[in-house]
């Protein structure tokens, strides 16, 4: 059962290719790939690719996430994010194969204090939320078999990160400034690669089970908590800093003004996920700590 994984050197795609190794062999690729194209704007090759590989699943962990630089190029944006998957859509219906794909909270407009379900309307705010929406789109109408995960503030130990931001400012500065009025959760990329991994079992024998999906840790926190969370842990493993507690300070969204507009309300109600493949998702405090013990040990 060949897989086909897009986006390998991302946070999601690098955690992908340990947990899908476990289904069979995969055939992981980026932009930079030559013997195969892995490159979202060569519409035409990506096909051809997905022809000759001929793949049994289809896993996307590509995407322009780029927020605020998608303002100014939305041509792009749209064929990576869109036009790209459906492509890969397509061909995955040709094939008989399973497509999985990741989307975001950002297709939501924010509002409101409930998490958002898979049947809440839809309401993106930016460039970035309109090109992922229409991506889900042209997968559903594609009709190919599919998973599609919508996620939110995704995290890895590998890469940047905002852990890694605090830490460092944290050190620096004797005070910071974070947002404090946008509500989520920090959802780890190798809780979204094990997931994907046990879906991917359960549908090869419920296939009915295919669809779409949120997927994040569980608990909500904010941008000031989840900074506060990050340093004090590194407080209590010994790391000295020149922020206080008392000087990490909450400001509204309205203090760090971006061209994309951020949804306040990202949190993601999963029960539809858990309750579908019988999973108890972690809290996101448990995730964030064990980025935090990797990332500490290395410095």
């Amino acid at each position: 059962m060949t897989i086909l994984l897009f986006g390998k050197t991302g946070q999601v795609g690098w955690e992908l290719q340990r947990s899908l190794a476990l289904l069979g062999p995969v055939v992981a690729l980026d932009s930079n790939s030559t013997e195969y194209c892995g490159d979202f704007t060569r519409l035409q090759e990506l096909a051809e690719t997905v022809r000759a590989i001929k793949p049994a699943i289809i896993v996307n962990a590509a995407a322009h996430t780029a927020v605020d630089k998608a303002e100014s190029e939305p041509d792009l944006v749209h064929v990576i994010n869109a036009a790209a998957p459906g492509v890969l859509a397509t061909q995955a219906q040709a094939l008989g194969a399973w497509l999985v794909h990741y989307s975001t909270d950002y297709v939501f407009n924010g509002g409101g204090t409930q998490p958002w379900k898979e049947t809440d309307a839809t309401g993106p705010l930016s460039v970035y939320g309109r090109t992922k929406l229409a991506g889900e789109h042209a997968i559903q109408e594609s009709g190919c078999r599919h998973l599609i995960f919508r996620t939110s503030w995704v995290y890895a130990a590998r890469g940047g990160n905002f852990a890694k931001t605090m830490l460092r400012l944290g050190r620096e500065r004797t005070e910071l400034t974070v947002i404090d009025d946008q509500l989520g959760a920090p959802t780890g990329a190798d809780l979204l690669a094990d997931v994907t991994a046990h879906a991917l079992r359960q549908v090869q024998i419920q296939p009915e089970l295919a669809g779409l999906y949120h997927l994040v840790a569980q608990g909500e926190t904010s941008w000031h908590g989840y900074a506060q969370f990050v340093l004090e842990t590194a407080r209590a493993r010994g790391i000295e800093l020149a922020v206080s507690a008392e000087n990490i300070k909450p400001v509204p969204t309205s203090a760090f003004p971006t061209p994309a507009r951020r949804p306040s309300n990202s949190r993601l109600s999963t029960e539809k996920l858990r309750t579908a493949f019988g999973l108890h998702l972690p809290h996101w405090q448990q995730g964030v700590a064990r980025m935090l013990d990797e990332i500490l040990d290395t410095h």
